[in-house]
Order: C-alpha cells, then sequence, then structure tokens
C-alpha cells in the first residue's frame, strides 16, 4: 500500500478522527487530510511521532521501501519484534531479542551464532551449514562491524554473570548450575499458572526481553527448570515437556 492509504487505515483501525491524530502529533487536521489525499508525506519528525503513536515502524508508514533485518542477527525484521529504545520508542536497526530497552544484549559473537543455529537447523540446512552461514554472514552487520562503538564495555555481560550467581546461590534441589542466560521475548515464554485459588495467572510482560534458559532436572528425567530473570525479580519455573503443567517454583524481587 502506499503510505495515504497505511496512514488512512491505521488511523481508521485505531479509532481515531484526523483531528485527533493532529493534536496528538502536532499539526492541523487539514495537514493529516492532505497526507491520507495522497497530496503531501509527513517529515521525518511527525513520521517519528505518529510510529510512536500507531506503534510502527516509519518502515511501515512509507509502505515498507525497505526490507529491514536486524543489524545483529540478521533475521528479517518485522514491527512485532523489533527493538525498543529506552524511552520506548522503536530501533528498526535492530530485533527485540538482539536490543532490549536500550540495551545490546549479546557481546559474544560465538554465543549469538550458538543461539541462532539452533533456529536455523532444518531438514534442508544442516548445522554445520547454519553455523558456516553465520559465521560468514553476521560479522558483515553494523553492530559487529561497529561492536567497538556500539558496545557497552561489556557491563550487560557482567550483569549477566551476576544473574546467574545469584540463580545458582538459590541452590534449587535438582537444578543443574546456570552456565548461560539468554535474551528471551515475554511473549514467548509468558507460561499461565495455576494458582491456589483456582485461577490461572500470567506473570512476564509480553513485550519486555528477560534473561533466561531452560534446564533438565538432574533428578526427575523429563522434568525442566525455566530461569528467567532481570533487574527486579528472578523467577524459577518446572515443566514437563512442550511446557506442559508448568508449576511456579520461586518468584524473587531482586
Amino acid at each position: 500500500m502506499e503510505t495515504k492509504e497505511i496512514l488512512y487505515e491505521l488511523r481508521t483501525k485505531n479509532g481515531m478522527s484526523q483531528d485527533d491524530v493532529a493534536e496528538k502529533v502536532f499539526v492541523t487536521r487539514q495537514a493529516v487530510s492532505r497526507w491520507e489525499n495522497g497530496d503531501t508525506v509527513p517529515n521525518t519528525e511527525t513520521l517519528k511521532l505518529l510510529s510512536e503513536l500507531y506503534n510502527v515502524s516509519i518502515n511501515t508508514l512509507l509502505g515498507s521501501p525497505e526490507k529491514l533485518i536486524c543489524q545483529c542477527c540478521g533475521m528479517p525484521l518485522e514491527d512485532s519484534i523489533i527493538g525498543r529504545n529506552k524511552d520506548g520508542s522503536l530501533n528498526e536497526e535492530y530485533c527485540k531479542w538482539c536490543y532490549a530497552d536500550g540495551t545490546f544484549t549479546y557481546s559474544n559473537l560465538d554465543d549469538l551464532i550458538e543461539v541462532c543455529t539452533k533456529h536455523m537447523v532444518s531438514e534442508d540446512f544442516t548445522e554445520d551449514q547454519a553455523r558456516s552461514y553465520l559465521k560468514e554472514s553476521l560479522p558483515k552487520l553494523n553492530y559487529w562491524k561497529k561492536y567497538d562503538e556500539l558496545g557497552d564495555g561489556g557491563e550487560y555481560e557482567a550483569f549477566k554473570e551476576q544473574l546467574a550467581g545469584e540463580i545458582n546461590a538459590l541452590g534449587i534441589e535438582g537444578m543443574p548450575k546456570v552456565k548461560k542466560l539468554n535474551a528471551l521475548v515475554g511473549r514467548f515464554i509468558n507460561l499461565e499458572y495455576r494458582l491456589p485459588n483456582g485461577l490461572n495467572a500470567k506473570f512476564l510482560d509480553d513485550g519486555t526481553t528477560y534473561l533466561g534458559n531452560q534446564l533438565e532436572s538432574e533428578i526427575v528425567p523429563g522434568l525442566f527448570f525455566g530461569v528467567l530473570g532481570c533487574m527486579d525479580f528472578i523467577m524459577i519455573s518446572t515443566y514437563g515437556e512442550n511446557c506442559s503443567n508448568p508449576e511456579l517454583l520461586l518468584y524473587k524481587k531482586r
């Protein structure tokens, strides 16, 4: 679709009038009308405001003229998985897994390659082929080319080590030591737990990126520990194959 059609569709989909949009992005109603008629296109600053208003990328507002990929892991980007800056705005350079709330989650290329390889293996693409492809392609992406400039001096990796140490210090029976924590987006790990009163509840924010891992029990075959943490809390759960019968084991504020 063209920009004029996209702007009209987003406005009506969100139940807003032209006056409503004009007030939100600090223009006149006539300006909004001209956009939707295709007479003009919003300027760069207004596109940023529209992106925040509708929660879509500027690329989407412009009719997706570019095929966006994460400049850290190479994943094709859609609006639902684009990373966010500290102020909540979308950062169209990175995915949620590599860039969360203004923080880069990977500082070791080999670690990222190992994570990505698991997701790329298929009947037509072996593990060796996936790893070889990633080793060749990822260093060409902007993040890794500019790592010294974009990196945080190892602060995030230090936090991951600290968090893993806190989790291990809990001494959960049957749970192996945490050796690595990966970036995990809430909506993919937000399990529903049965409460003592019989109601079900979820505890995570679907749009937030956490640190976590899955560990197989050292005592009970087929039982897994879901380890999760962030700046605010640590959460440990257990479940069976394919996350069946999840049980919240521990929720601890940090």
